[in-house]
């Protein structure tokens, strides 16, 4: 039906309705039976003008009747109401007479059957026309405002979920019923209400669920073998960029069970804002994340180095996509860390003003087998590029350093350590401040062990684990790039700083999540053990011994300096690193990173120096 049939059609229903109302009130208030006279006549066509007139008004031909809510009832009652009143001015004007009991006993009759006429349509499509048999049911955890608007939403549409009932812990909100759906239970109920109601579908709805909470509830979901799905994040919502009927699945950085890390903006866009920054690095995990939490700050230019021209290319374009509009310079490098002079050129084209230095070989398996690439990439390209950023007059160098440092069995943690060192080093030589920020792994990042599991899952399993007790610390990639940021605006120069990554997670813990977030069971893909890999730790450390303290510089961030660097070992390595065999290259590597004579200064600068 066009919008012009449809108006046409609600025009004639209308007048007969008011006519009806008209009518039905003489016979009920008179005592004649003479029901057309020329008042009424006239009040018939007034009324009728008025309700007409109101209703493009107030857009009532306009309403999609199968969402009418309390808001078109409201429109309903002021069209009644001022056409009545209408009437009675006509009425007043032409025969100095109003009836009182008439023009009330229409207005009543006339909103009964106007509202009556639009809400027994609506009845009738949820009665008789929807498709309920063939719609999953559906549990909405969280009776509050946005569980409620996301009920409403799923009865109004023609999607494949069904509502069927409430979960919440609100012991008021309890055998309730909400929009006609029972208030069943509280979280610790669910895997039973799943099972006596035949839950097909459950849907998360408190967008401001702590990462503890979320993780609560959604290990009660995980009981069951039901698809579970939440809100977007509240910000999202707030801003309009998604709606509430926008399910996105649980996904593992969910369960991590830590809250964002609020930054300290001012004094980030004291040393960031209308600076040249430069990232290495800038087209890999963290790296890239690093450039879009820059962009924000509004540097004046922004140089992306990176030795793959695919991986800048792509961060280039995103970033142009999403800050277009603002004044950015985007500048896209390709240069090889282990090329000296390179680094020098641009260092001395660009003089940066912060270099976030992200560029490094970090899987451990692999660098065990090639250690030789390890010290060129790792240990030769920070220290060429430190070696640039002093020369050039860089503010402020920071390194990304990682948890495999600490204690490290490993060429990659061992090559991180020396690096670390050589960072250490160049800040007691040169003007630039120098730090190095250290944390454990990140979810999504290459290498991942969440990428190679989904990629098992889809394949129908099993996932693979190397030890059951293997546990290491994960961290999201936004937080930890805005901690490298924050760790950044905070430095004095050699300190070490460490990101606090929360408690350690086993790894098998996070392959079982991973595939009950995929909708399988554990029993349905399974679990095998391969063993632990060349390098690994069962455990990772983020300080050694002497660093611990328990004083935070910020929040989430710790502090720490070492004394005796080792320089002339690490130069020894460096120079003849490409003449040793690759077992006296890991063995010499390892030792070295592992030196004890470490001693650690407490930090001496608190947030607002």
């Amino acid at each position: 039906m066009t919008f012009r049939q449809r108006v046409s059609l609600f025009i004639v229903i209308d007048s007969s309705i008011v006519l009806t109302a008209i009518f039905l009130s003489k016979m009920l208030v008179s005592s004649t039976y003479q029901v057309l006279t020329l008042p009424i006549f006239i009040t018939s066509l007034t009324l009728i003008a008025s309700h007409h007139l109101y209703s493009l008004l107030f857009k009532l031909y306009r309403k999609a009747w199968q969402y009418a809510s309390i808001g078109e009832l409201l429109v309903i009652l002021k069209i009644v109401t001022y056409s009545i009143l209408s009437v009675v001015v006509i009425q007043q004007i032409l025969f100095q007479t109003i009836h009182v009991r008439l023009y009330a006993v229409t207005w009543m009759l006339h909103l009964l059957l106007i509202g009556g006429s639009r809400f027994v349509w609506r009845m009738y499509r949820d009665t008789f026309m929807s498709n309920d048999d063939n719609r999953k049911k559906t549990l909405i955890i969280g009776a509050g405002s946005a569980g409620t608007m996301v009920a409403r939403q799923l009865l109004n549409n023609e999607g494949d979920l069904h509502p069927v009932a409430f979960i919440d812990d609100s012991v008021k909100k309890q055998k309730l019923d909400i929009l006609g759906i029972p208030v069943v239970g509280g979280v610790e109920s669910i895997e039973n209400v799943v099972t006596n109601l035949n839950i097909e579908h459950i849907i998360i709805a408190i967008p401001s669920l702590s990462k503890k909470e979320l993780t609560v509830i959604f290990q009660e979901c995980a009981k069951t073998t039901v698809k579970t799905q939440t809100l977007p994040m509240l910000e999202h919502l707030v801003t309009g960029k998604v709606s509430v009927n926008q399910f996105r699945d649980v996904q593992v950085e969910d369960l991590l069970g830590r809250d964002p890390v609020e930054i300290d903006i001012t004094r980030i866009s004291e040393y960031i804002t209308d600076k040249t920054v430069l990232v290495s690095g800038a087209g890999g995990s963290i790296g890239s994340e690093i450039s879009r939490q820059i962009a924000k700050f509004h540097p004046k230019k922004l140089i992306l180095l990176g030795h793959g021209e695919n991986s800048i290319y792509s961060i280039e374009m995103e970033l142009k996509e999403a800050f277009g509009d603002q004044e950015i310079e985007l500048i896209p490098v390709i240069a090889d860390l282990q090329d000296e002079k390179r680094m020098l050129i641009v260092m001395n084209e660009f003089t940066p003003d912060v270099v976030y230095h992200a560029a490094a070989h970090k899987h451990v398996p692999l660098m065990e087998r090639n250690p030789e690439e390890a010290v060129k990439n790792n240990l030769i390209g920070t220290t060429n590029i430190a070696k640039a950023s002093s020369w050039s007059g860089v503010k402020t160098f920071v390194m990304i350093s990682s948890d495999k440092a600490v204690n490290p069995t490993s060429v990659m943690g061992a090559t991180k350590r020396l690096s670390e060192m050589v960072i250490q080093s160049m800040d007691q030589s040169s003007q630039t401040k120098f730090v190095a920020v250290r944390f454990g792994n990140v979810l999504g990042s290459r290498g991942s062990v969440i990428p190679l599991f989904k990629k098992q899952i889809e394949k129908g399993g099993p996932v693979t684990v190397t030890h059951p007790d293997m546990v290491r610390f994960f961290m999201t990639i936004p937080e930890a790039s805005r901690l490298v940021i924050q760790a950044g605006a905070l430095a004095k120069g050699g300190e070490i700083f460490v990101l606090d990554m929360g408690d350690p997670v086993k790894i098998v813990d996070l392959a079982k999540n991973v595939i009950k977030l995929s909708g399988n069971s554990i029993e349905e893909i399974g679990i095998e053990y391969t063993g632990v890999r060349p390098g690994e730790k069962l455990y990772e450390e983020l300080l050694v011994d002497e660093e611990k303290h328990e004083e935070q510089i910020y929040q989430n961030i710790y502090i720490g300096k070492t004394a005796n660097l080792y320089l002339d070992e690490i130069n020894e390595i460096i120079n003849t690193f490409l003449e040793l065999e690759r077992d006296t290259l890991r063995k010499k590597l390892v030792e070295l990173a592992n030196a004890k004579d470490v001693r650690v200064v407490k930090p001496s600068m608190s947030i607002s120096s």
